[in-house]
């Protein structure tokens, strides 16, 4: 494989931290259409990054940081917009919030005191990403196109919460060992 090729998961990766702002500009002045195209290009970036990177062998070092932040940064600023316009629970966004900056803070904390982390999802939390990818892009489905979710919003609502919190415990577990407490 060519070596100009390395860089395209990477690329991929930064093409979507560059989606986020505006996604969450066409959720805030509620132009759904828009903002669901554009998430769910997102979204599928996240799953081709991560197969065009492990099939090609492309993975770097780089790109084991580069993922999972442009993931949080997808996932936390769209949950925090539309709660803020009021399409989602604040309570979920909380707790979706409240994960990722516990795992980043755990990290932090870990690099800090001379034991770093090493970069490793968790099956739960790959569940978990799906989940609340799906769910928002549900959300904004519902918006983009004013079809009903009726049950599906509240059972994936409850999944999205049940997953994050197994995901929140199983990461601090697995910190916690990590740590020697």
């Amino acid at each position: 494989m060519k070596s100009y090729y390395r860089s395209l998961p990477n690329l991929i990766s930064l093409g979507r931290f560059l989606l986020v702002p505006a996604i969450v500009a066409m959720i805030a002045t509620e132009r759904w259409k828009e903002a669901c195209i554009f998430f769910i290009i997102a979204g599928i970036s996240d799953a081709v990054d991560g197969w065009i990177a492990k099939t090609f062998s492309l993975t770097t070092e780089l790109g084991a940081y580069l993922d999972p932040l442009a993931d949080k940064a997808l996932l936390v600023s769209i949950y925090v917009a539309l709660a803020i316009v009021a399409a989602v629970p604040a309570t979920v966004t909380i707790i979706v919030v409240a994960r990722d900056l516990m795992i980043i803070g755990a990290f932090m904390i870990s690099l800090i005191l001379g034991k770093p982390v090493k970069v490793r999802p968790l099956m739960i939390s790959k569940l978990n990403t799906a989940a609340q990818l799906g769910f928002a892009a549900l959300v904004l489905a519902t918006k983009a196109f004013s079809f009903p979710a009726g049950h599906m919003f509240d059972l994936s609502l409850y999944s999205v919460a049940a997953l994050t919190l197994a995901s929140t415990a199983a990461y601090f577990r697995q910190w916690i060992k990590h740590m020697n407490f």
